[in-house]
């Protein structure tokens, strides 16, 4: 009786002293994708937890609580128990001027839309792919809601592989004859008259706005692939035709090209667009398709932030790797004199002078570009097989992606002078 009595006196003294759940991100965590779900859930209990920058890999912390524990158990996230002591002399580590980390308290789980068309399904994605992976909750939208002011919402906007210019992707060489592509373009024409307008191109220049005014209003706007270029172009393009017959059914402007207005737009400038309707490219932004490196030796690199002047480039490029797989879409990665001069690049292959990864303000918001479709499918092509995480729960292109979901939930600190 007294051995057992001793024994559970000493798991009590045990869980006392255990305050603190650590989840490390580096190289010892058996499943990063879904640690950030845990971040989410714990956020989401009303619980504070603590994202401890370029500490063991961008890990996270919350207070001890046995549900906590055996959510992590249930979602095979390695993590650790420490006392309360050993939490204050972490804190105290990262706090020291000459180390470059930082403790960023989360608060709030931001309430995340995912701008898709409702047929679409989650793995057509990287992104809904990863949430759904995760755990995270997110809710699609499309031009509907976002023309029906729904956008205030939600925190955190995704925008899906979407071609905001009203050219189908470019789609139209290769695949005017294919059943898919056929029915897209009606869906997309009769939704755009539904709404009240009499092109693709112009409902979708009224849903880029919408999506910009959210963004200066202090919104979060991120993008991968074909929606970051087309949509730059789509708000430079504002009230200029640069869509060929097969797309709107009347020509181009001719003068499309002078027309531009690039202050407009977020990322890019002086680039030209592709006038040539048989052309799988908007624009001169993307990279070439055919580049001068294989598959084993495309690599980006992530720059190293200051964790404590600028945290939140630091947050975006929380990683256990800093070279990350290279990886292709219709748009692969920007071509780095096109970008302006006020956006920061945050992941490049310098070799190649591409931008792979970058990020801006507009107004009181933000927004961040991520080239590419699939960080774990590197040529990625229509019809091709769905991407198994199960199969990468450790993929360092993907925790970028989960990087910008948690980036919202941060406490806002005081701009330093």
């Amino acid at each position: 009786m007294k051995k057992w009595f001793g024994i559970c006196c000493l798991l009590l003294t045990l869980q006392v002293k255990a305050s603190y759940i650590l989840i490390p991100m580096d190289e010892s965590q058996s499943n990063h994708l879904k640690a950030y779900g845990i971040a989410y859930w714990v956020l989401n209990k009303s619980i504070p937890v603590d994202w401890l920058l370029n500490y063991r890999g961008g890990s996270f912390a919350f207070p001890y609580q046995q549900e906590l524990e055996k959510e992590c158990l249930v979602r095979n996230v390695r993590f650790e128990t420490i006392a309360d002591a050993s939490m204050s002399k972490i804190l105290q580590e990262i706090a020291l001027p000459e180390v470059n980390m930082d403790a960023i308290r989360l608060e709030k789980p931001p309430r995340v839309a995912v701008y898709s068309p409702k047929t679409n399904n989650p793995w057509d994605d990287a992104v809904t792919l990863v949430l759904t992976y995760a755990e995270i909750p997110y809710k699609v939208i499309y031009d509907e809601e976002i023309l029906d002011d729904e956008l205030h919402l939600y925190d955190w906007l995704h925008l899906h592989h979407e071609d905001f210019t009203g050219q189908y992707g470019k789609f139209w060489a290769a695949y005017q004859h294919a059943d898919w592509y056929k029915k897209q373009v009606a869906d997309y024409e009769m939704r755009a008259q539904k709404l009240g307008f009499n092109k693709v191109s112009q409902e979708k220049l009224a849903v880029a706005r919408k999506i910009r005014d959210f963004v200066m209003g202090g919104g979060y706007m991120f993008a991968m692939c074909s929606a970051t270029d087309s949509y730059d172009i789509a708000l430079a393009a504002d009230g200029v035709d640069i869509c060929h017959t097969p797309f709107d059914h009347d020509p181009m402007d001719p003068n499309a090209q002078q027309k531009l207005d690039f202050s407009k737009g977020f990322a890019f400038q002086n680039y030209l667009i592709s006038t040539n309707q048989y052309e799988y490219e908007f624009s001169t932004i993307d990279v070439p398709s055919l580049r001068p490196m294989s598959e084993n030796m495309d690599f980006f690199t992530l720059f190293d932030f200051s964790a404590k002047w600028d945290p939140v480039p630091s947050m975006l490029t929380q990683n256990h790797e800093r070279m990350i797989k290279g990886f292709m879409g219709q748009t692969t990665a920007y071509r780095k004199q096109h970008i302006k001069q006020d956006v920061l690049i945050m992941g490049e292959n310098k070799s190649l002078q591409e931008a792979k990864y970058i990020h801006g303000t507009y107004g009181k918001g933000t927004w961040t570009f991520y080239g590419g479709h699939d960080p774990e499918d590197y040529q990625h092509r229509v019809g091709d097989p769905v991407t198994d995480l199960n199969l990468h729960p450790n993929s360092a292109g993907y925790r970028l992606i989960l990087n910008n979901i948690l980036f919202p939930a941060a406490k806002k600190k005081p701009q330093k002078t």
